[in-house]
């Protein structure tokens, strides 16, 4: 591939199509037209109003008649050829020129009005035309159209509107182990769900285009040529290829392309997203001047092409205004490396914490679409660095309305079960708060406190020496640092085996075994501390344990290695592996905590988390996970107390 820049990616596209023959223009009924852009000037037919209209409750009357009026004189008016009454949006009758508000009028009789004020001519009266005079321009072309220019449409007689055509596309999935959702199937090892097709039509819902999605086309050269010229055939102003985009040997989409059409660009600077790919037709297609897109397989890879590729073209075509998102400064919370030469999109959890904006890198893997769900934000670093420091302020798009950052917990640390339980808690609430969890490990979590990056973290770290949970270490790392220590529960550690225990292990002697190998928590966990104090305590040196070097991030990330078999076991809470129907060797009990700066303990955010961690509801919810104890939930430590309390 030969990379280039996502602007000059589009820049391209849009020298090599001819809009105004793309696209013709198409006549709608106005009530329809909603988000449609207007194919030329539309002129009224009618004024509106289209008569003198009284704007008030009252009587309508000859302005002069009442000049004379005063508070202490008032002028009595006969009713029938002095006043009449009106309602607003009446027609003003034939020779009264002004309305008095029914509130000013005095009733001195069946048929007499006593005035005290005098009125002015055309007073509470909306004249014709005072909105729309016709003939007048009333919107130009090129306008994108919103509810209010329906509204003065129909009112000035325009019920039919000659807009732009709108966009019309397909999504062709490919891959022979790609499952048509469709079918609920119930995917084997090497199969997956295909879902890129609907993350594509909402977007496209989102642009307002006519997009359709076909079932998953095998890889197969010459079928996905046919799929393509099928939708060329059908009136598809843009065909987009489902992988296939990239370099392996299953990746046709560059060859049909280039059967049909010319290859514009192949690879975008940017990662994840890189292997986009851009094409337009040729008279061999039958149907030239088309645009042919190759968006990447992978989730977040295709997300980057469909919102810094596809949507500016196509907003483009149809001669709309690109809708910009907000941006803000935003604090990092982790050192945060990334490859020089390629621009690299870092999706982030981010929440307001005091004046500033704290964001924490998710994980970044190109098949991680979860990252998207979980994200308030989008920063991109810049191919001339090698990455971002801890603390460093950096550019960042917002996902999210910036209000709703007031309304999310900051939390950096251990991962565990309970926190997803809590985040839908809170999602429930008459105001709900968004939990986002950047997992670090409980090392992690003290320093994301340190740097004041994280409202609170969550820690389970053991002191052998003396006994006692997180303190010795938050003594160690965050001197100087005022903080609050409240418990969420005793949660069981072991060893996470496959289900009926086919290997027999029976605890952290059996790591040594050669049939045996194991998955880790990564550096700074404080699983991965336990594990280490029990090696030591065993007499078993690390690199005797086969797959010690292998991390992950989260338990039941361990747990889905033992589940699928990439791993013998892994240490974990019972909980994980009660979620994935494992097998568990219990080897501790511990103590998962709530580390508070006290500077925070009065933001609402966090009075409303220790609020929802005490209720019995939530403690019963906790214990229903399995392999968790409640005496503790919601209590404050304090040093020395172990897994007493």
């Amino acid at each position: 591939m030969e990379t280039v820049p996502p602007e000059e990616a589009v820049e391209r596209a849009k020298a090599a199509l001819d809009r105004d023959t793309l696209l013709s223009t198409e006549t709608v009924p106005t009530h329809e037209s909603c988000g449609r852009v207007t194919a030329g000037p539309i002129f009224a037919r009618y004024s509106s109003p289209t008569f003198h209209a009284a704007a008030m409750d009252g009587i309508a009357v000859k302005a002069e008649s009442t000049f004379a009026a005063r508070e202490d004189a008032p002028v009595a008016l006969n009713h029938g050829d002095e006043f009449l009454f009106v309602n607003t949006g009446n027609p003003l009758p034939e020779g009264m020129n002004a309305v008095i508000m029914i509130e000013n009028v005095v009733q001195k009789d069946e048929v007499t009005a006593l005035i005290d004020a005098p009125a002015f001519p055309w007073q509470h009266v909306r004249r014709i035309g005072e909105d729309i005079v016709a003939t007048e321009l009333l919107l130009p072309q090129n306008r994108e159209l919103t509810p209010c220019d329906i509204g003065a449409l129909i009112s000035a007689g325009i019920y039919e509107i000659e807009v732009r055509e709108r966009v019309r596309t397909v999504f062709l999935p490919t891959g022979d182990e790609v499952l048509n959702f469709l079918d609920k199937p119930e995917p084997r090892a090497g199969q997956v769900i295909e879902s890129n097709s609907q993350v594509f039509k909402g977007y496209a819902d989102s642009w307002g285009i006519d997009a359709a999605w076909s079932k998953p086309v095998p890889d197969d050269e010459d079928t996905l040529r046919e799929a393509v010229l099928k939708a060329l055939e059908d009136g598809r102003h843009m065909v987009v290829v489902g992988a296939g985009s990239s370099a392996g040997s299953k990746d046709y989409s560059k060859k049909v392309f280039e059967s049909i059409g010319t290859v514009l660009v192949h690879g975008i600077s940017v990662m994840p997203g890189k292997p986009t790919l851009l094409g337009v037709t040729d008279e061999r297609s039958g149907f030239p001047g088309r645009l042919l897109v190759g968006a990447p397989g992978y989730p977040v890879s295709a997300v980057v092409c469909h919102e810094k590729i596809l949507a500016p073209i196509v907003h483009w075509l149809m001669g709309k205004a690109l809708p910009e998102r907000s941006h803000a400064d935003v604090i990092l919370a982790r050192k945060t490396p990334s490859r020089p030469g390629m621009r690299e999109a870092i999706r982030l959890a981010a929440g307001r914490i005091g004046d500033q904006i704290i964001a924490a890198p998710l994980a970044r893997g190109a098949g991680m679409i979860t990252t998207m769900t979980r994200a308030q934000a989008v920063t991109y670093i810049s191919e001339d660095v090698e990455g971002a420091e801890q603390g460093q302020k950096v550019h960042a798009e917002l996902l999210v309305g910036e209000a709703e950052l007031d309304r999310v917990l900051v939390h950096v640390g251990s991962h565990d079960n309970t926190l997803d339980l809590l985040a839908n808690e809170l999602m429930g609430l008459p105001v709900p708060l968004r939990l986002v969890s950047s997992h670090a490990g409980s090392m992690g979590g003290l320093t994301a406190l340190k740097a004041g990056s994280a409202l609170f973290a969550g820690a389970h770290l053991f002191d052998p020496d003396s006994g006692d949970f997180n303190f010795p270490f938050i003594g160690r790392y965050l001197k100087g640092v005022d903080v609050a220590v409240f418990n969420l529960a005793i949660r069981h550690q072991g060893l996470i085996v496959a289900k009926g225990n086919p290997l027999g292990i029976t605890g952290v002697d059996d790591l040594k075994r050669d049939d045996v190998t194991f998955i880790n928590r990564q550096r700074g966990a404080g699983t991965r501390i336990l594990l280490d104090h029990h090696l030591k305590t065993a007499g078993i040196d690390a690199r005797e344990v086969n797959g010690y070097e292998n991390e992950e991030f989260t338990h039941m990330a361990v747990a889905v290695n033992v589940l699928t078999g990439a791993a013998s076991c892994g240490l974990g809470i019972f909980a994980a592996a009660k979620a994935l129907d494992l097998d568990f060797v219990p080897l501790a009990r511990e103590r998962y905590d709530l580390v508070i700066p006290a500077r925070h303990q009065d933001d609402p955010r966090i009075t409303t988390l220790l609020d929802v961690i005490r209720s019995d509801d939530i403690k019963a919810k906790i214990k229903n996970q399995g392999g968790y104890e409640t005496d503790l939930t919601g209590r404050e430590m304090e040093p020395g107390m172990g897994l007493n309390g």
